[in-house]
């Protein structure tokens, strides 16, 4: 059964550039926003913006953003913001990988490549997930006391973290099995 993935319309070499090209982008906003994070860690959010996305109650995420204070939340407003071009930049590269390391499985182990089709686009149900989770949070910051928004954004980010890990996993294992099979047939034929 042939899944479409995401980004099959690029050709092989178009995806490998693409896949570059995403990796970059999405390493320059992760660290855009660990700077812009850097005052949100607090003994209240040691974590920073990861503390706020875990809270999942509401006391702990008010105290969170009490601790803050108001220039703090002006970042933690600007965190969250530049967290949707991150969303977009992650679930494209690593959906990517994804892609790759399944197109290199499709003739060996059709089940291995049929995780990494369904991998790539769990990746995109990630990035919804963090963007449902970013609303709850935006929420909660503009001052928004009900119960609700921080439980919403627990449960999608634990939801998101678990796809993203899944999928670095299976792009990190599924490279070097590739490898190691690559080399094993270079040795046959030697």
């Amino acid at each position: 059964m042939k899944i479409w993935l995401p980004f099959e319309w690029l050709s092989e070499s178009g995806q490998k550039r693409a896949f570059v090209a995403w990796v970059v982008l999405t390493l320059v906003v992760m660290v855009s926003l660990q700077v812009l994070g850097g005052p949100l860690k607090t003994e209240a959010a040691p974590m920073g913006i990861i503390s706020f996305e875990l809270a999942g109650e509401l006391s702990k995420a008010q105290g969170m953003i009490a601790s803050w204070g108001q220039q703090g939340q002006v970042y933690a407003g600007l965190n969250l913001g530049l967290d949707y071009l991150f969303m977009v930049a992650y679930a494209s590269a690593i959906g990517l990988g994804c892609v790759l390391v399944s197109r290199s499985w499709v003739k060996k182990v059709a089940f291995v490549a049929w995780v990494g089709a369904v991998l790539s686009w769990g990746l995109w149900l990630a990035a919804l997930l963090d963007a449902i989770e970013n609303y709850a949070l935006i929420r909660l910051l503009l001052g928004s006391a009900g119960e609700l928004w921080p439980a919403l954004a627990r449960w999608c980010a634990i939801l998101k973290f678990l796809l993203v890990g899944v999928g670095l996993v299976y792009i990190l294992l599924g490279a070097i099995l590739v490898m190691v099979v690559g080399r094993r047939a270079q040795e046959r034929v030697v």
